[in-house]
C-alpha cells in the first residue's frame, strides 16, 4: 500500500512554490469560450497578467488588461454593453479591441485632452479549439500596431472533415517548468498511471525512440505505439499500420498524432503560466476514429479525466517537497527531453547558445 501523507494547506499555495521565468511574444489559451456569449466577458490571468476577456455583439474576442489605465480599478469592476467597457470609477469607456478610449465623462468643452489618444493594453485575441488565445507581448513592449506578422494560432492538426472533440484541464500547484518536464517525462507512466486499461508496474519494458530537431523544439520520430497501452491497441480493429508522432515546440505545447490509415486521432496539450509559480494544463483532442459509437466522446472524456487527474494528484503531492527548493537531479536517456526543454527555453530567453539537438538522436529507456 503506497504511503498517504497529508500535506500541509501553504503546500498548495502557489506563493509557497518556487517561481521561474515566463517566455512572453508567444500565443497562451487564456479559457475556454463557450461561456462567452455575445455582449458578455469574464476574467482570466495569464502569465500574471490581469484580463478582461470578452465577446462584442458582432463575434469578435477581445482581452483588455483589466486594469483601467486612469487610477488602476480593474475594468472587470464595471459595464460591458457588447460595445464599449466602461470604468466603474470614473466612467471611462472603451473600444476593447484596440483598446483606445472613446470617453472621459469628466471633460468639459474647455479642456482639450483628446479621449482617443489614450488607450488601455489591449491583446490580440483569437478563437481555436474552443479556446481564447490571448498574444501577450514581450513586457514594455506597447500597443502591437500590425498584427499580420505574429505567428499562427496553434491549433489541433486535423486530418478529415468530420471529426469529434474533446477536452480537460487541471490546474497545477507549480510552476510551468515542472508541468512540462512532467508532462514529457516518459518514466511516470507505469507508476503514476497505474491501471488496467494504460499501465502497470509489471509491463514495464525497454524502449528505443528516435528524435529529430525542431526549430523550437523536438520531435519523437514517427513510430508505432507502445505495445503495453490498451487505447492504442483498439485502433488494430481497422487492420492498418498504426504510428504516432509527438511534437514539442515552446513555449509550451505537446502535439500528438496518431495515424492508423485513414482513422486519425490528434491532440494538443499546453502546460500554460497562469502566474510564474502555477500553471494550467490543458488537453484537446480531435478525432475520427469510431465516429458512429455514441458511447467513445463520453469514454474519452471519462479516461482522459483520470488520466489528468492522476497527473495532478501527483503534481499536488510534488508541491510539498518543491516548496523547500531542492535541486533537480536529470539522468540518463528518460531525461534527456527536460534537459532539451531548459536548454531551449534559455536559449529563447538569452537569444544565445544552439539548438541542445545537433540531428537526429537515439533514446532508450525503460517504462
Amino acid at each position: 500500500m503506497p504511503l498517504r501523507q497529508t500535506q500541509p494547506p501553504h503546500a498548495l499555495d502557489p506563493a509557497a512554490q518556487p517561481a521561474t521565468e515566463l517566455i512572453f511574444g508567444e500565443w497562451y489559451p487564456a479559457l475556454r469560450t463557450e461561456g462567452v456569449g455575445r455582449g458578455k466577458s469574464t476574467t482570466a490571468l495569464l502569465l500574471g497578467v490581469p484580463l478582461l476577456v470578452g465577446r462584442k455583439n458582432d463575434g469578435s474576442l477581445f482581452a483588455l488588461r483589466d486594469l483601467c489605465p486612469h487610477r488602476g480599478i480593474p475594468l472587470s469592476a464595471g459595464w460591458f454593453d457588447g460595445e464599449t467597457v466602461q470604468c466603474k470609477y470614473h466612467g471611462w469607456k472603451f473600444e476593447p479591441c484596440g483598446g483606445q478610449c472613446v470617453e472621459i465623462p469628466s471633460l468639459t468643452q474647455l479642456d482639450t485632452l483628446q479621449p482617443t489618444k489614450i488607450y488601455a493594453a489591449a491583446y490580440p485575441c483569437r478563437e481555436a479549439d474552443g479556446y481564447a488565445w490571448v498574444f501577450l507581448p514581450e513586457p514594455g513592449v506597447g500597443r502591437l500596431h500590425d498584427e499580420t506578422n505574429l505567428p499562427r494560432v496553434p491549433e489541433v492538426p486535423k486530418f478529415s472533415a468530420k471529426f469529434r472533440t474533446a477536452h480537460l484541464q487541471a490546474d497545477l500547484p507549480c510552476n510551468v517548468d515542472h508541468g512540462i518536464i512532467g508532462l514529457m517525462d516518459p518514466a511516470h507512466g507505469p507508476f503514476v498511471h497505474q491501471s488496467w486499461w494504460w499501465r502497470s508496474a509489471a509491463s514495464i519494458h525497454e524502449k528505443t525512440k528516435h528524435f529529430e530537431p525542431l526549430p523550437d523544439g523536438f520531435r519523437m520520430s514517427s513510430h508505432a505505439p507502445s505495445a503495453n497501452s490498451a487505447p492504442y491497441k483498439l485502433l488494430g480493429v481497422y487492420g492498418e499500420a498504426i504510428t504516432t508522432t509527438i511534437d514539442f515546440t515552446l513555449p509550451n505545447r505537446r502535439y500528438e498524432t496518431i495515424r492508423a490509415g485513414s482513422k486519425w486521432f490528434a491532440s494538443l496539450t499546453t502546460v500554460t503560466p497562469v502566474t510564474p509559480s502555477s500553471c494550467r494544463i490543458d488537453v484537446v483532442a480531435c478525432w475520427n476514429v469510431f465516429y458512429s459509437v455514441p458511447l467513445v466522446p463520453a469514454l474519452a472524456r471519462y479516461f482522459g479525466a483520470k488520466f489528468v487527474r492522476q497527473d495532478q494528484e501527483t503534481m499536488v503531492e510534488q508541491a510539498a517537497g518543491l516548496r523547500y527548493r531542492p535541486a533537480m537531479m536529470l539522468i540518463d536517456d528518460a531525461d534527456k527531453p527536460a534537459k532539451w526543454y531548459f536548454a531551449l527555453k534559455q536559449r529563447r530567453l538569452t537569444g544565445k547558445g544552439e539548438h541542445p539537438l545537433p540531428g537526429p538522436v537515439e533514446l532508450h529507456w525503460r517504462s
